[in-house]
């Protein structure tokens, strides 16, 4: 296979974090990305040892550590461009005990720094206030980022989700902004909704800034369920020679777990081989 594959643990939901990780290894996956509001309400809570353990049992498993993803859900209350201080204070401290916490869970982590309700606007100010205080902010955590060796990608949201940042050009001035080898984007394919671009024309043109690449279908659910064209990007991924990971995410969990990480991996795998074939078919 061109690429590696890993799948987010939320869709395990309260399946304990070790039979969660057997499954996910025995479906195929080899990493796994880790939503922090499924091992504790607040990251500092957890303990070394806790830590040394969920490292371990990914070890076990054979699993490599991908990265974190929903950054904000807990605990509640948090927001990050906020005018009040004090909670913005709170919640950056959030980020950075985030940082530590994945930097304990293993090597090379991404952080996906989505969280919608907790960028959007609020107390009267405009889209472009918000992402001035955004990009601020996390020039402020970039350093700590820098010394535990991972990056923090700035993800696009679609407008129904988000008024801050909502395209790949946004997150990608952000990026520029903050000058960090720490701070870098990723491509997520079902919120890359309000691209005016083909999507295999968007990673071509912001390819040097993506360092992540989230996938499911339009409508949150997996691979494989809808119509999107999953062949065409894998393709432009493999023409340009990604090396990052590949990582399921979904919204509906209403078929469970095995049967969607199952399903997606088939069908992930399907058109990853025929993405590689067709470019080696051109290239001949």
């Amino acid at each position: 296979m061109p690429f590696r594959f890993s799948v987010c643990n939320e869709v395990f939901e309260k399946t304990p974090f070790g039979a969660a990780a057997k499954s996910i290894r025995k479906l195929g996956y080899e990493g796994i990305e880790i939503a922090p509001f499924t091992l504790a309400e607040a990251p500092e809570s957890i303990s070394q040892a806790q830590r040394a353990e969920y490292r371990r049992v990914m070890a076990d498993e054979g699993l490599a550590f991908v990265g974190l993803h929903w950054l904000m859900v807990s605990p509640p209350g948090l927001h990050v461009t906020t005018p009040d201080l004090a909670l913005r204070r709170r919640s950056w401290d959030h980020i950075r005990s985030l940082i530590d916490l994945c930097a304990d869970l293993g090597d090379n982590g991404v952080m996906v720094f989505g969280s919608p309700k907790q960028r959007n606007t609020v107390g009267g100010m405009n889209p472009s206030e918000a992402r001035t205080i955004f990009t601020e902010e996390l020039a402020k955590v970039a350093p700590q980022a820098e010394d535990r060796k991972l990056r923090i990608l700035v993800e696009a949201l679609p407008s129904e989700q988000s008024n801050v940042i909502n395209t790949l050009d946004e997150a990608v001035a952000i990026v520029d902004a903050v000058r960090s080898p720490a701070v870098r984007t990723m491509f997520d394919t079902h919120n890359a909704v309000d691209e005016t671009e083909p999507h295999p024309a968007v990673i071509r043109k912001f390819f040097p800034y993506i360092a992540h690449v989230h996938v499911n279908e339009i409508d949150g659910r997996e691979p494989g369920t809808g119509s999107y064209d999953f062949t065409a990007v894998f393709k432009t991924l493999h023409d340009l020679q990604y090396g990052g990971w590949i990582s399921l995410e979904v919204f509906d969990f209403s078929r469970g777990p095995e049967a969607i990480a199952g399903g997606a991996i088939e069908f992930l795998r399907r058109h990853a081989a025929l993405s590689s074939t067709t470019t080696e078919r051109i290239s001949h």
